[in-house]
């Protein structure tokens, strides 16, 4: 196994989500009165996350985030302990002013490809069945948090290994969401 760290949750490979999982509570990593949030049903598109502004555990390259519905995520307890942490990003990432921890993020934007989505770390519940991670986007932004240039290769390599297959975007079927999006909105198609 290579030494490269991609994320905890997948280093020791990929455990395979449950069909018809019924979802679960995501809990902030406070000691005491932690933020929880409730997921109903299973979350889709999980993939290992590069860019700088997904939360990450400490010393993980990736973070490894997914998207569920937001008619299918509701914060049951704590909520006056979150805060969005850049009120002028397009995803509005609610975290733990305590821990530190994203809780969720929100797209506010009814315009944008992705509104109606709520972007969840699932590594945060105990309970198992959540869908696996599928792929890597924006592999090249841990360059900007720090890896280095020459290591690239081998991160790719490590992400392959474990069956995320690496972009430095968004996976194909999620760009052609993206593009058909834009596409309807200019009225290109109906």
């Amino acid at each position: 196994m290579s030494d490269i760290s991609i994320h905890p949750s997948v280093d020791n490979g990929i455990r395979p989500g449950v069909d018809n999982f019924a979802g679960g509570t995501l809990k902030c990593k406070c000691v005491s009165s932690p933020v929880e949030v409730r997921i109903n049903g299973n979350v889709a598109f999980n993939h290992a996350c590069g860019c700088t502004r997904c939360w990450k555990p400490d010393g993980s390259l990736f973070s490894v985030v997914a998207v569920v519905s937001r008619d299918n995520l509701s914060v049951v307890s704590g909520a006056d302990k979150l805060r969005v942490v850049d009120e002028k990003a397009t995803i509005q990432r609610h975290a733990c002013v305590e821990c530190g921890v994203h809780m969720y993020g929100r797209i506010e934007n009814k315009d944008h490809p992705f509104y109606g989505l709520d972007f969840v770390h699932v590594e945060l519940s105990d309970q198992e069945g959540w869908a696996a991670p599928e792929f890597a986007a924006f592999v090249s932004s841990i360059i900007e948090s720090g890896a280095k240039p020459e290591q690239m290769g081998e991160v790719r390599g490590r992400l392959k290994s474990l069956g995320l297959e690496p972009y430095d975007c968004l996976s194909p079927p999620l760009m052609d969401l993206i593009a058909t999006h834009t596409a309807k909105a200019k009225g290109v198609l109906a």
